[in-house]
């Protein structure tokens, strides 16, 4: 089992700002109060590819990404929620999930998030975290697709 300097589970948790990364999120809340654990909310922001914008903004960056995530976590979690760090990183959103993931308990994902192809059971990301973490993965299904 792996755990943090200080001996407490961490869940890493991906969101995009999309329904499904929300729900991902409420489930690693869970899961983090049940087994005592942490959670590190991992966001991967670059240009082309901004969390919660519904128009380009060329003035988007890490800072408006971290305010974006900070904002989403406040909304879903509220102050019932278990410890969390957040994570910003200019990066693609596999790369990012893989290496925070490094030595973690558990990495949680929704199924679907803004990129990829609408009508997949899974987006590109939660496939490829699935093939290649290094931890238990859980991937929170979509209740709105059937």
């Amino acid at each position: 089992m792996d755990v943090t300097a200080a001996g407490v589970r961490r869940i890493v948790v991906g969101v995009d700002g999309s329904a499904g990364s929300r729900r991902a999120l409420r489930r690693a809340a869970e899961e983090a109060r049940a087994h005592g654990a942490s959670i590190e909310v991992v966001t991967a922001w670059n240009m082309l590819d901004q969390v919660t914008a519904t128009e380009f903004d060329p003035d988007y960056g890490e800072a408006r990404a971290r305010a974006d995530l900070e904002e989403i976590v406040a909304s879903e979690l509220g102050e019932e929620a278990p410890p969390v760090s957040l994570r910003v990183e200019n990066d693609l959103p596999t790369r990012a999930l893989l290496d925070a993931a490094e030595g973690a308990w558990l990495l949680v994902v929704g199924s679907r998030g803004f990129g990829g192809f609408k009508g997949l059971l899974l987006g590109s990301v939660s496939q490829q975290v699935a093939h290649h973490a290094p931890c238990p993965v859980l991937i929170v299904p979509d209740h709105d697709h059937r």
